[in-house]
């Protein structure tokens, strides 16, 4: 049977080659994928190479057979031809070598997680826990106006230590007075082990290369432990010994702490070997859930992630420049040079528009930050009277977190009265526990219950649930999915905490969400968004996909399109979400969604629209191709016939790149030391021939901001860029949940919350089965789309703020 090599044996494989053979094979000359594929600078030989793997004293030696051919050779000049528009594609074979040459030397000297390289030497924080946090950094190669050009950006990663297993579980466990203590209490073993499996060690009682997994801790004791030691000449039979004199005899080592159990390595329960704990080591680079992190590492790893512009400027320029980043000694040996310096572009700033809220008051923006606020006399634009409500409060029985039912009430009600949004006491006030999240189907029948008792009071269904909650629970996914797919009403949350201290901030963010989620219009703009006229009829779609964790490989990918159902003021939106196959980017049925949303519209409208602005999230430059191809014609295919043919641009928005934005001067940026609202950038950085362009729409109050790169794929519309530009910063201006431009254009703002609401779906429909799927159907199963199917009351509606 033919066994897959790993990528660590790989590497390992194409280093000792370059030891063996240094004259043919130079290594500081090459540069490797960790796969198949080997750039070098110089000519290598060809044919098959034996090369023997050993990870130290004691253990079997491993014999590769491996056969190197040429390939190809890359002819640079198409990078200048293509740039000088000589060449009609794009030299995709170039630019990944040569950005494999850009990566080669931070992947010898660096930890690599995903595509960031983090260095465990100098600067840590400890995060406590056995935790610390380690700078690192992303790179990538652009195609820009002024050529190929380096971007790159700092970022903290959090990592188990590479210390002692023994002093990891005693930061890890703080309870543990002594490491001897795991075997005083079952409940100590079991965090023990909790903490452990999974991760990898090394073994320090002998010469070792090897990592292995941690798979559990032994039953007994290490003083308790015996096995049989089999005569590897196979002439004696079996001796039965103790773990802690084969230590002693076999390699000269005293085991310290004999009350405690050892480790259990291997790849599986069924074949491991016992090490003592004292003998193991994490491995260096091992990446800790930031999810898992407690609430003050949390917060102590944003402070170090969210840096100022001026720290991460010189954080950048330190590792551009480092002896172990994408700028040290293997580029020079293939010819590259890097300016180190970054690049001056000249920006413009967009001026903000003015909004209108009830009343027709117009509303000028705050000069820096461009928000505004609803204080004093100002009103929402359409507040919809909130007359058919109900409060559940999941706080009985707790210590602290009590919900103070009729204040909150009373501060809700006059909070929403001075917005403008009439709200009745509400027909049904029910007290129950946290316990009820326990299942879907006891929150189903709960809300079943909640939903009858007001009917038999009004009459009419239910507008909005508000749900208080004494903590976040993994319940609410199951919430939500019985209430927007089975019940038909939308449901609010909050949490107790928040509520009985009833600032009026959180009480006016309360009332826009709650406006939004029934119909009305919170604000708009107060002039036209341009280049549209009259007479049209203008729809803007959003579309994202949101996928699955990397380990999971079984759940659907989720799809998600937005579209708005109101013109001229373009801020209410109706979505649909869809299931596909697993971590599949192309959106399957983009089409049909998008003809549903157009149908949706007419119906409000009485008439179809007649320009169409897309905008799509989450594809990287080398998908272009597939969204034009596929996912575009796809739609005109879908919705246009003999008597519609609506005029379609699709734009890309990206915010998965590298490219920051620094004030030259303190007349440059604002007071945080970011660049202003509204700025933006079309020249220099760009693409020499595409319509693209950068713009930061938002505040930056913490951190640095980050702009959000556009890309113009198709412009049936023939925008101008200036016409974009202002349309798209305008637009981040009627974002519902607050009163501030958002950092992304709302319709794929919409997109990636439907899309991560469908995976909220997926998760709570998943865990709602008694008897789930067999795993050869299981991918097949959560693809039904009867599970994401919003409930015919919601479907035309902002649930989802």
């Amino acid at each position: 049977m033919r066994k897959t090599v790993g990528k660590s044996d790989l590497r390992l494989i194409r280093e000792k080659l370059c030891s063996d053979y240094p004259d043919n094979f130079p290594i500081f000359k090459t540069a490797y994928d960790g796969e198949k594929n080997i750039f070098s600078a110089v000519h290598l030989p060809t044919g098959q190479y034996k090369v023997e793997l050993s990870d130290g004293e004691n253990t079997r030696g491993r014999s590769y057979l491996f056969t190197i051919k040429f390939v190809n050779e890359l002819k640079l000049r198409k990078l200048k031809e293509y740039l000088s528009g000589e060449l009609s594609y794009i030299p995709r074979d170039v630019l990944q070598g040569m950005d494999l040459v850009m990566k080669e030397n931070p992947t010898r000297q660096r930890i690599c997680v995903g595509r960031s390289f983090y260095s465990f030497q100098g600067q840590t924080a400890d995060l406590g826990n056995g935790v610390s946090a380690h700078r690192g950094f992303q790179h990538s190669l652009k195609l820009t106006s002024q050529g190929l050009s380096l971007c790159l950006d700092h970022s903290v990663l959090a990592f188990f230590k590479p210390i002692s297993v023994i002093d990891f579980l005693m930061e890890k466990l703080p309870r543990l007075k002594s490491i001897n203590d795991i075997r005083q209490s079952r409940l100590y073993k079991n965090q023990a082990i909790e903490a452990l499996k999974g991760l990898k060690v090394k073994v320090t009682h002998r010469p070792c290369k090897q990592k292995f997994p941690i798979v559990g801790l032994a039953e007994e004791d290490t003083c308790d432990s015996f096995f049989d030691l089999v005569d590897p000449e196979g002439v004696n039979p079996a001796k039965r010994t103790s773990l802690v004199a084969y230590f002693q005899e076999k390699w000269g080592r005293n085991i310290e702490n004999l009350r405690i159990p050892c480790l259990l390595l291997g790849r599986s329960s069924q074949s491991v070997n016992k090490v003592p704990m004292e003998f193991c080591v994490l491995v260096e680079g091992q990446r800790y859930p930031k999810e898992d992190l407690d609430h003050e590492s949390a917060r102590r790893l944003k402070d170090l992630s969210v840096i100022r512009p001026g720290d991460r400027l010189r954080a950048i320029n330190e590792m551009v420049k480092a002896d172990d980043g994408p700028c040290g000694a293997v580029i020079k040996n293939f010819g590259i040079q890097v300016d180190q310096n970054m690049t001056k572009v000249v920006g413009r700033v967009i001026g903000a528009p003015e909004i209108r809220i009830g009343g027709s008051q117009r509303v000028r923006v705050d000069g820096e930050k461009c928000q505004w606020n609803l204080t004093r006399d100002r009103c929402l634009l359409n507040g919809k009277s909130v007359v058919r409500w109900a409060l559940i409060d999941f706080t009985v029985g707790e210590r602290y977190n009590n919900l103070q039912t009729e204040m909150f009430i009373v501060n809700l009600k006059a909070r929403c009265g001075k917005l403008g949004i009439h709200m009745d006491n509400p027909l049904v006030c029910h007290a129950t526990s946290m316990r009820s999240f326990a299942s879907a189907k006891s929150l189903e029948n709960l809300l079943i219950d909640i939903v009858d008792k007001a009917r038999s009071k009004s009459k009419e269904h239910l507008q909005i649930i508000l749900c208080v909650m004494a903590k976040k629970d993994p319940g609410y996914k199951d919430l939500k999915w019985v209430s927007e797919t089975k019940i038909g009403v939308v449901t609010q949350c909050c949490l107790s905490a928040n509520a009985n201290k009833g600032h009026d901030q959180y009480l006016a963010n309360l009332c826009l969400k709650i406006n939004a989620k029934l119909g009305g219009s919170n604000f708009e703009l107060m002039t036209k968004l341009p280049h549209f006229v009259d007479e049209d009829h203008v729809m803007f779609i959003g579309a994202d996909v949101n996928h699955p964790a990397p380990s999971n490989s079984d759940c659907p990918s989720i799809a998600a399109v937005v579209g708005t159902v109101n013109w001229p003021a373009a801020n209410r939106y109706a979505a649909r979400v869809s299931p596909q196959a697993h971590r599949q980017e192309k959106i399957s049925n983009f089409g049909d969604m998008c003809l549903d949303l157009i149908k949706t519209y007419s119906g409000l409208n009485r008439v179809r629209p007649s320009r169409i602005v897309i905008f799509r999230d989450g594809v990287s430059e080398g998908q272009f191709g597939m969204v034009l191809a596929e996912e575009l014609r796809d739609i005109k295919h879908t919705i246009c016939d003999d008597h519609y043919q609506p005029k379609i641009t699709l734009i890309v928005a990206q915010k998965r790149h590298q490219t920051r934005l620094f004030g030259e001067s303190r007349n440059d940026v604002g007071t945080t030391g970011n660049v202003p609202p509204g700025t933006v950038v079309d020249t220099v950085i760009i693409h020499p021939f595409y319509f693209d362009f950068y713009l930061c729409s938002h505040f930056g109050g913490l951190g640095t901001s980050k702009p959000t790169h556009y890309h113009v794929l198709s412009d049936e519309n023939f925008f101008s860029s200036d016409e974009l530009q202002k349309l798209i910063y305008d637009l981040c201006f009627t974002f519902a949940r607050c009163t501030k431009p958002v950092s992304l254009v709302p319709p794929v703002y919409y997109a990636d919350l439907v899309a991560y609401r469908g995976r909220l779906f997926q998760e709570a429909a998943m865990g709602s089965q008694s008897h789930p799927p067999p795993a050869s159907s299981m991918s097949t199963a959560w693809c039904d789309k009867r599970l994401y199917n919003l409930h015919p009351e919601l479907e035309n509606i902002m649930f989802f703020v």
